[in-house]
């Protein structure tokens, strides 16, 4: 009970122009405690995004006047929402997950509705979890800024900041890249499986696709290495899983 009355306080925006979708969506989220908004276009979607307090999308591609890539492009650049993208062709994950996009999840149709509500409730968790780091009281700043930062061979993260510099360089990742290499620098040398990303970084237990974590990881290649075909920091140990490089 003490958990759905924290996420009663959570306002979901759901875009789809298919009504039977919609309504599903909104009487499943509801009964988990969630307040629902409704869009059944894309312009419309934007305009509640920037109108209303909203704490997570979820967001069809396919949409009326402006199609959900483009809505989630414009809300990105204001706002730092959760967007999950709703996907009826499966190819796409690519550009949603890209960084002019900046989702931070997928979910393809059909989905179950069981699946959906999991998505919705990690994403959740992993913003509030950000935001309470975020806004952490700072007692001494230099102190806490030396604690925080990792360096990793030609990789540093400042855990404090959010930042990520390869040989002195600032990186701009998204919220979701910079979790993978988070995670990742806590066990420098270590090979972590796709499976442990998913559930750590996406807090998927039993949900979520493992493709998700290969597009990402190569997102970050294509930001920290000089040469993608060949990386020296972001490392693949075949079929097993991916490790940070400590030289």
């Amino acid at each position: 009970m003490e958990e759905n009355n924290l996420e009663a306080k959570k306002t979901i925006l759901i875009v789809d122009d298919e009504k039977p979708i919609v309504d599903i969506l909104v009487y499943n989220l509801q009964k988990e405690g969630y307040n629902t908004l409704e869009a059944n276009d894309g312009e419309e979607a934007v305009r509640i995004a920037f109108e209303e307090q909203i704490d997570l999308i979820l967001l069809d591609i396919m949409l009326p006047k402006m199609d959900g890539l483009t809505v989630c492009k414009k809300i990105r650049n204001s706002f730092n929402i959760p967007i999950i993208m709703i996907s009826a062709k499966d190819e796409e994950i690519d550009k949603i997950l890209g960084l002019e996009l900046g989702a931070d999840d997928y979910i393809t149709k059909p989905f179950s509705v069981r699946e959906l509500v999991a998505r919705v409730k990690a994403n959740l968790r992993k913003a509030d979890a950000t935001t309470k780091v975020a806004e952490a009281p700072k007692v001494n700043k230099n102190e806490v800024e030396e604690e925080n930062v990792v360096v990793i061979g030609e990789l540093s993260l400042n855990l404090d900041k959010f930042e990520v510099k390869v040989r002195g360089k600032a990186i701009d990742l998204t919220l979701r890249e910079f979790e993978v290499l988070r995670y990742l620098a806590n066990q420098p040398g270590q090979v972590v499986t796709r499976e442990v990303l998913l559930e750590k970084v996406w807090g998927y237990e039993y949900y979520g696709d493992i493709r998700t974590v290969d597009v990402t990881i190569r997102r970050i290649r294509e930001k920290i290495e000089n040469d993608t075909s060949s990386p020296k920091i972001l490392i693949t140990k075949r079929g097993v899983g991916y490790y940070l490089s400590s030289k």
